[in-house]
């Protein structure tokens, strides 16, 4: 191929790598594309402005030089393939340069979008297929060539060339669009040609546009796929609402069952917050958006309360106002690696709102925020990692003047080490009604009979689940579903819930898919140790297929296995040699999981740790009362500690003492209800086991038992309320807590209500959002929830912003559950498709056994219930027998003469016939 283009274009071939660029042509067109690693975030779009340049006529023709295109590594298996716009396949030319890497050459034969599928071993290298477009475009049209139209690095930038020779006169310009804002370059080369260059500074998909006079220049816009590391992110907000006294007084009491929303003059409305003011009265907290009359609403279960609505008039100056808040700083344009970089923020003079502050880049940086008497807020930010970072900075919504702001951060980094494995995950069988259904999950160092485990149907109905060991350290929940639906899976060791659990099991077709309904959880999620293989479970059934993506970054290079259980289910394992803090990222389709990503503390080497044991360790304790139990040294030299954790995250020292020899007791005192964790330690190391849990007090916290409805998880509309209902009706006194990640921030509010309590509030920017709901630390099933928001933009799109509230729920009861005995099953079942025969239901006699049969086999699953009444009163006796496969035998007897009516229900419904009349 190389030597066809030599003698078409008369020019020698310049040899670049795989992740420089590579050229095809079809006469007079080029098209470039490269390979690299693929780690997409879920970002807004972000577009960057537009550049306009002017261009007059010139009369230089093109000229081109072909590149060969060159792998960066062995491929063992060689095998390479190029779908045609067509769908025929074609063969590329491959060649082995012999020093690592292979050659690939393609002539095309077709315009339009090819794919490039390269193979190793089988599988698919990262990045492929590759989209490549192949043109035939004469003189005088505007081209656009280069690599930045294909491809990029996250934090590098992206260069192209367009050429405008023999066009005529006319206006360029570039726009480009993707996950966040690139900052444009242009530079007229005088020779009918503009260099341009990006700097993309998230992965993802970007699109370029090209236009000349208005119109897109042909391929625009083009589809850049930019490559690299995920961004970390942080973010604070400082709070800056308007407060306003309303009439009327309440107590404290009252305040929890109050709701209040604000509406503005265009009909926005969002929920506000209450609180009782020292003078009794009640006070509201809201961020003003308009000029004009607003509308507070003040409910007491539904019902306004006395002189509610209130009318409030807001201020041109009270208004939020983005545009007048002054920002100044080094800090905004450039940084340096484990250095405090600071800016200033001044919005004294822009009326009430809240900030909020968000840097995304290679690190994710600790940012601090300080107050000066004098109104100006210091932002203070640490980065670790050297690279460009971006700052988002929002008042009232809106992104202050100049924000995003792109800043270049230098100096030396952490020297972390990254290492990634992908892996696709086949849609888990399908399970119907009546089959047998099992959940595995693995959990060294425990035995089955710890293990309990409940699954809960659609209609509520709650039944013991079988746990069995299949393998060392490998169990699984069977049961057998009697409905179609969501099940809820309890799975718990000693009492608490493992991780993960409690789990989503959808008996039927899937009602949805995504990363969100991936699960993850294990000790290797939590703590780790140096040079041992550490473990952790990932649940990928509700998700459907896809790519699930496992990375670990830290101070070491990982080593990282892979099983598929062949269930909907796979068991990770990795191996670091360094101790010290590591993050694991979980990506399903290239977005993070619910929590990803996780970190995780590893220890040093267990060293004599390993000869510690643990004894009388208590089954539960008291709340304000002490509790103790035991550590044996067995010979190990070294220093204990221990630290006991309560469920809100209070740390605490455990008192130490030595008893004889070489055991210690360890005492604490516990303050809260609820779960709390003791990290024991020797020699700074987590002994076997560490931490240990103990639930504390009466802990019937049941996220299990915890469900969430309404309008609110469906999709909704941008500037208008909406609520959901979270049902807690049996499930213990606990912490709820709902964050909702999304394009915008959320005004939400949280109230109690009689079935538990309810969440409200507005999005501003449409969009996909994901509420998580946790009770106690736990999700609930189905959380975290994906809800779409439509309609008008009334909030500038930036960086993921997130919501939270969260509450201490008091216990709730439903009705239904105060009645005595136990729930029914909900059964399927047909009382016509019944039949009933037997002289006993046409004539009795007196003080003999009057019988007749029901035969249910086709009716369903249900109770047979039958019942005879006489002239006075009910019969004597009766008795029914079931012979099998839902056949029943009835025989009564009865004293005394007259008319008697028996009666047959299957379930709640008669069968065909009943009620009988029979004459005695």
């Amino acid at each position: 191929m190389s030597g066809l283009w030599n003698s078409i274009v008369g020019g020698s071939e310049k040899e670049v790598s795989w992740n420089e660029l590579s050229t095809f042509y079809l006469d007079t067109s080029r098209k470039y594309f490269s390979v690299s690693e693929i780690d997409k975030e879920e970002s807004p779009i972000v577009f960057s402005e537009d550049h306009n340049i002017s261009f007059n006529e010139t009369g230089l023709g093109l000229s081109y030089t072909p590149l060969n295109f060159v792998t960066l590594f062995h491929i063992d298996t060689r095998r390479a393939e190029i779908r045609m716009p067509s769908g025929h396949i074609d063969q590329p030319v491959i060649e082995d340069n012999r020093d690592g890497t292979v050659s690939i050459k393609y002539d095309p034969r077709e315009e339009g979008v090819h794919e490039l599928y390269v193979k190793y071993n089988g599988e698919h290298v990262q990045g492929s297929p590759y989209k490549f477009h192949v043109d035939s475009i004469a003189s005088g049209y505007v081209t656009a060539y280069g690599p930045g139209l294909i491809s990029g690095v996250s934090g590098e930038p992206s260069q192209f060339t367009i050429s405008t020779k023999g066009a005529g006169s006319g206006g360029l310009t570039m726009a480009v669009e993707g996950p966040s804002k690139a900052e444009i370059t242009c530079h007229d080369n005088k020779d009918g040609t503009v260099s341009v260059s990006y700097l993309p500074t998230a992965p993802g998909e970007y699109k370029v546009s090209v236009r000349f006079g208005d119109r897109h220049i042909k391929g625009s816009p083009f589809t850049a796929k930019v490559t690299g590391e995920g961004r970390k992110r942080n973010q604070i907000s400082v709070g800056s609402c308007s407060e306003v006294t309303l009439p009327g007084k309440i107590s404290d009491n009252d305040i929890r069952s109050l709701n209040a929303s604000i509406q503005a003059p265009s009909g926005l409305e969002e929920p506000c917050f209450l609180k009782r003011l020292p003078s009794g009265n009640i006070g509201i907290s809201f961020t003003p958006r308009e000029v004009g009359q607003h509308v507070v609403s003040v409910k007491k279960m539904g019902v306004h309360i006395k002189n509610s609505p209130f009318n409030i008039l807001v201020l041109e100056q009270e208004v939020g106002d983005a545009k007048k808040v002054k920002v100044s700083g080094t800090g905004l344009k450039e940084g340096k690696t484990h250095s405090e970089n600071s800016f200033s923020v001044d919005t004294r003079n822009a009326g009430y709102g809240g900030l909020s502050v968000s840097i995304e880049g290679p690190s994710k940086a600790e940012i601090q925020c300080a107050d000066s008497k004098d109104g100006i807020l210091s932002i203070i930010y640490k980065p670790t990692e050297p690279g460009y970072y971006i700052v988002n900075l929002k008042f009232a919504d809106h992104h202050v003047e100049g924000s995003p702001f792109t800043v270049k951060v230098t100096g030396e980094g952490s020297n972390r080490q990254r290492e990634k494995i992908q892996r696709h995950r086949d849609s888990a069988p399908l399970t119907e009604v009546g089959t047998n259904c099992k959940l595995t999950f693995k959990m060294p160092g425990i035995t089955s009979f710890d293990l309990a485990a409940t699954v809960t149907s659609p209609g509520g109905v709650s039944e013991d689940a079988e746990v069995q060991e299949v393998e060392d350290g490998l169990y699984a929940v069977h049961f057998v579903p009697k409905e179609l639906g969501v099940h809820t899976v309890s799975v718990k060791y000693r009492e608490i819930h493992i991780p993960g659990s409690p789990f989503q099991f959808t008996v039927g077709p899937l009602r949805d898919s995504g990363a969100h309904l991936v699960k993850a959880g294990g000790a290797g999620l939590e703590r780790g140790e140096a040079g041992r293989v550490n473990e952790f479970n990932v649940w990928t059934r509700e998700a459907g297929a896809g790519q699930l993506a496992i990375s670990l970054e830290g101070p070491s290079k990982a080593e990282i296995d892979f099983k598929d259980r062949k269930d909907g289910s796979c068991d990770v394992s990795y191996k670091v040699d360094e101790p010290g803090e590591y993050r694991i990222g979980l990506k399903f389709n290239e977005q993070h999981i619910p929590d990803s990503p996780f970190k995780v503390y590893i220890s040093p080497a267990m060293g004599d740790a390993h000869l510690l044991e643990v004894a009388q360790f208590p089954d539960s304790a008291q709340v304000d009362k002490p509790t103790q139990f035991y550590i044996r040294l067995n010979g190990a030299k070294g220093s204990l500690d221990a630290r006991v954790i309560s469920p809100l995250g209070k740390t605490d020292d455990c008192f130490i003492q030595n008893i004889d020899g070489d055991q210690y007791s360890i005492r604490f005192m516990p303050h809260e209800n609820g779960v709390h964790n003791i990290n024991v330690k020797f020699n700074g190391v987590h002994i076997p086991a560490s931490p240990l849990r103990i639930k504390v007090g009466k802990d019937d916290a049941d996220p299990a038992a915890v469900h969430a409805h309404g309008p609110g998880l469906g999709t909704v509309k941008t500037g208008a309320k909406t609520d959901l209902i979270i049902d807690t009706c049996n499930a213990g006194v606990g912490i709820l807590a709902v964050t909702v990640d999304g394009p915008s921030r959320v005004a939400m509010d949280c109230t109690e209500v009689e079935e538990g309590y309810k969440v409200r509030y507005t999005p501003l920017s449409p969009g996909f959002y994901y509420m998580s709901i946790k009770y106690n630390g736990h999700h609930i099933v189905g959380s975290p929830f994906k809800v779409e928001a439509i309609g008008e933009n009334l909030a500038e799109i930036g960086a993921q912003e997130t919501s939270s509230v969260t509450v201490e729920t008091v216990q709730k009861v439903s009705k239904s559950a105060q009645k005595l005995g136990p729930v029914l099953p909900l059964f399927k079942s047909d009382a016509s498709k019944v039949t009933s025969k037997g002289m006993g239901l046409k004539k009795a006699y007196l003080n003999k056994h009057n019988q007749f049969t029901v035969h249910a086999g086709d009716a369903g699953n249900n109770i047979l219930y039958v019942g005879i009444y006489g002239p006075k009163g009910p019969c004597d006796e009766v008795q029914l027998k079931h012979k099998g496969k839902n056949n029943y035998e009835c025989w009564y007897v009865v004293r005394d003469r007259g008319e008697y009516i028996v009666i047959v229900k299957w379930g709640e419904e008669h069968i065909p016939g009943s009620p009988y009349k029979v004459e005695v």
